[in-house]
């Protein structure tokens, strides 16, 4: 079962300035109530009988506020700041830092009508938020801002970059402490997925590790009528149309996918990263691809040829937008059309990205190993649609995290080819395909359907300090 978290819990702050109209603070209160209720967002807030009015305006009053969000520290995901009001800008900041979370902070201020300029019902939100903004930056708080400078507490505006800062708060979640699990060791033809555990340790992100020889001799233990075997069995067979493949080889991808989920369970592991050639179609006769396209559909990302930095991109998409990510080759061109080319892997990708899956051999492998030894393949082509794609590294030449993330869509077009594969179209690709390569980056990209490069841009740079190109066409950029 995937720890990325379903329902988030904000924190809210509702700034205050005693000489503009207070009965705003607890207007602004009901209305947050109401919209974060209708969204299904759990909520923090110090109500009417801590602070005045519900608001946060004082020392005290931010005291008050901080100690009530350390009482709940362990649930809270994310800080939103109303100001409804002007506000006062040191009070909320204190707030923050008393108590002691370090979560995305979003800043909203409420918009003014003209007819309700006068000193009786006049706000000056538009003037609060940019004080407020220093301050936090002053204090070492990084934060998110609304699309709009100012908007209303009940504007579609609003709704919408909730939304985006729900899912920018659970990827940030999710990659803090996330855990991986390298099972067997990089295939030697592989530098490219070479990493460094110390800067990921570095980051908080921790990685275990598990050798072929264990998973081989536990599998081997297990009874084919075991009911764990045909818990599994049937997993794998509702994942994907296995009418091609032999009884006896979705038993031992059973099997082996029985030992792989006892381990993951045992070591609370959130993604994982195979050694998925070629000993295990030497020594089980089998491919492990089924059994990561169930996992990553899931929510438990799972990637190819021990590549931790793909299974952890794969793991940030599927918390930022809870889709499920796939893992792919950059693999080639398009004919003459520079801005499409071909994804493809095996055959791992989650079935319910792709069209009409279906359970094979994999075939570019098997001219090695036999065809007959990778049953387990999952054979398709993605669905078409908007899609973001996300890659981590680990740089050891400057001891750095560095990412890539943007936008494309699958496409329709006509792509005669085995295994999982997809065309993309991608604006730019070419300059893309060149910053790739003149930095280093691995062959491999992680990808889902979604539209999510904006957010997991912010997640990154602002919130977990990791160097983030962007790549966006000229006419996009903001």
């Amino acid at each position: 079962m995937t720890r990325i978290p379903q329902q988030l819990t904000m924190g809210i702050i509702i700034g205050n300035r005693g000489f503009f109209p207070s009965y705003l603070v607890a207007e602004a209160r009901q209305q947050a109530i109401t919209l974060f209720d209708r969204l299904g967002i759990n909520t923090v807030m110090v109500d009417e009988n801590q602070t005045e009015l519900g608001g946060v305006e004082t020392r005290q009053e931010a005291k008050a506020c901080a100690a009530l969000f350390r009482q709940h520290r362990d649930n809270i995901h994310g800080i939103v700041v109303l100001l409804p009001n002007f506000g006062d800008e040191k009070a909320v900041a204190e707030a923050i830092r008393l108590s002691g979370l370090n979560v995305p902070v979003l800043v909203q201020a409420q918009e003014d009508n003209l007819d309700k300029m006068g000193l009786a019902t006049r706000r000056d939100s538009f003037c609060g938020k940019i004080s407020l903004c220093n301050n936090l930056r002053q204090y070492g708080i990084p934060f998110t801002l609304t699309t709009q400078h100012v908007c209303a507490l009940t504007s579609d505006v609003f709704e919408k970059d909730l939304r985006r800062f729900e899912q920018l708060c659970r990827v940030v979640t999710a990659m803090r402490g996330v855990r991986v699990g390298a099972i067997g060791a990089r295939p030697a033809g592989f530098n490219t997925v070479r990493y460094s555990e110390k800067l990921l340790e570095k980051m908080g992100v921790a990685v275990e590790t598990l050798d072929l020889s264990e998973v081989f001799t536990r599998v081997k233990l297990l009874r084919d009528d075991d009911i764990r075997v045909e818990e599994k069995r049937r997993v794998l067979l509702d994942n994907a149309d296995a009418s091609a493949i032999p009884a006896e080889k979705v038993v031992m991808m059973a099997k082996l996918f029985v030992v792989i989920s006892e381990w993951v369970i045992a070591n609370d592991i959130d993604t994982t990263a195979i050694q998925c050639w070629t000993s295990l179609q030497e020594n089980l006769g089998i491919n492990v691809c089924s059994i990561m396209s169930v996992m990553s559909g899931q929510l438990m990302p799972s990637a190819c040829e021990v590549d931790v930095m793909g299974a952890l991109s794969m793991y940030a998409l599927a918390s930022c937008s809870l889709n499920p990510a796939s893992i792919a080759d950059w693999n080639n061109n398009f004919g003459e059309e520079r801005d499409k080319c071909v994804l493809f892997h095996c055959g791992n990708f989650p079935s319910a990205s792709l069209e009409s899956p279906a359970m094979g051999t994999a075939d570019i492998i098997g001219t090695t190993v036999g065809k007959e030894n990778t049953c387990g393949a999952v054979h398709g082509r993605l669905k078409s649609g908007p899609m973001t794609y996300f890659r981590l590294s680990t740089d050891d030449l400057t001891g750095e995290i560095r990412a890539y993330v943007g936008e494309g869509k699958s496409v329709d077009d006509e792509l005669d080819t085995v295994g999982c594969r997809a065309v993309v179209q991608v604006p730019q690709l070419e300059n893309l395909l060149a910053w790739i390569c003149n930095n280093g980056f691995e062959h491999h990209v992680a990808m889902n359907h979604s539209s999510t490069a904006q957010v997991l841009h912010e997640a990154f740079t602002r919130y977990l300090g990791i160097t983030t190109y962007y790549h966006q066409p000229a006419t996009l950029l903001r």
